[in-house]
This record gives structure tokens, sequence and C-alpha cells, in this order.
């Protein structure tokens, strides 16, 4: 009786232990398959057994465990690497995008130039100069041509002044001439009946 009692204690302890350990590995299994990789790796340690050979210590895992820890790694690498190659892409087109919209930029920026410059500037004698270059040298004309009006108009004036006082000198010399003709033609006269008095006493005497 006490044998099969103990029997029956000994195999009930044995399915314990066994169902234990199936559960204790199906928790295992299932912690491994969520969850960092940091803490999958503080899992197993957690998980293995520990013992001394030789004055080390060394830890024992489950070959079950570190090949699902080993394929986790893989698996998460593999997702990071598929995310490295697609963040690539999407910098490379980025940096494509980027570039083109650089050299739109400078197209634009090189046309915006143009307009600006062809809107300050104008043509001269066939020349495109800035419009302060343009106005510079049109005012410079217009000052040299009131300039030379002015001086034109300085010299009609003074020449008009000079016509004016030499017809008056003439007219001056013209009338004294007239007065020294007269006076002259008097004289003559003059001269004349004097010696036809002379001519006429001589006549006379005789």
């Amino acid at each position: 009786m006490k044998v099969l009692r103990l029997l029956f204690i000994v195999v009930s302890l044995l399915a314990f232990n066994l169902q234990y350990a199936q559960e204790a590995e199906q928790t295992e299994i299932l912690t491994l398959d969520g969850g960092s990789i940091n803490s999958q790796f503080e899992f197993v340690y957690k998980k293995s057994g520990n013992y001394r050979a030789e004055g080390k210590k060394y830890e024992v895992v489950r070959t079950i465990s570190l090949d699902k820890l080993r394929q986790n790694v893989l698996d998460t690498l593999k997702v990071y690497s598929g995310k490295e190659a697609e963040l690539k892409g999407t910098i490379a087109g980025h940096e494509t995008t980027i570039s083109g919209l650089n050299k739109k930029l400078a197209e634009t920026t090189n046309n915006l130039a143009s307009v600006t410059e062809e809107k300050d500037s104008m043509s001269f004698l066939g020349i495109l100069v800035s419009k302060i270059t343009y106005n510079t040298i049109l005012w410079s004309i217009i000052a040299g041509l009131l300039a030379l009006t002015l001086f034109f108009m300085f010299k009609f004036r003074k020449s008009n002044v000079l016509t004016q006082e030499a017809k008056s000198n003439l007219s001056e010399l013209e009338s004294e001439y007239e007065d020294h003709r007269r006076r002259a033609l008097e004289r003559e006269q003059k001269i004349s009946r004097q010696l036809q008095d002379e001519i006429n006493k001589y006549k006379k005497a005789k």
C-alpha cells in the first residue's frame, strides 16, 4: 500500500514537472515572440542557468531559445535593412528633387536678373545701358544744347549790339560827311565868289 502511494506521488511529481516544463517553454517562446531585442536578451539571460567549471562562470542557454533569439535578431536586422534601403531611396529622391529645384531656382534667378536688367536699362545708339547712365547722358546732352543755345544767344545779342553800334557809327559818319561836304561846298562857292570878285576888280582896274 505504501509502495503504491509512493509510486503515485512520484508519478504525480513527474507529471507536474513535465507540465511545468512545457508551460515554461511555451512562456519562453511566447516571450521571445514579442518585445525589443534588448528585452529578449534579458529574458534569455534570466532564463539561462549557470555553473562553474575550473573557476569560471558559464551561462547555459537553451538551444531553442538561442535559435529563436537569433532568428528574431536576423529578422529585425532584415527589417532595419529594408527600412534603411527605403530611407536611402527616399533621401536619393529628395536629393534629386532638391537638385532640380536648385536648378530651377538658379534659372529663375538668372531670368529675374535679366528681366530686372532689361527693366532698369534702355537702348542708346544700339547699346544697352542702365537708366542712370542713360539719364546722365540725356541730361548731359540737354545741358550741352542749353549751354550752346545760351552761348549763341549771347553771341547774337552781342553781334546785334555791335551791329546797332556800327549802324549808329555809320549814321554819324554819314552825317559828319554830309556836314563836311556841305562846308566844303560852301567854302568852294565862297572862294569862287571871291575869285570872281577879284577878276571883276581886275577888269575894272584896266
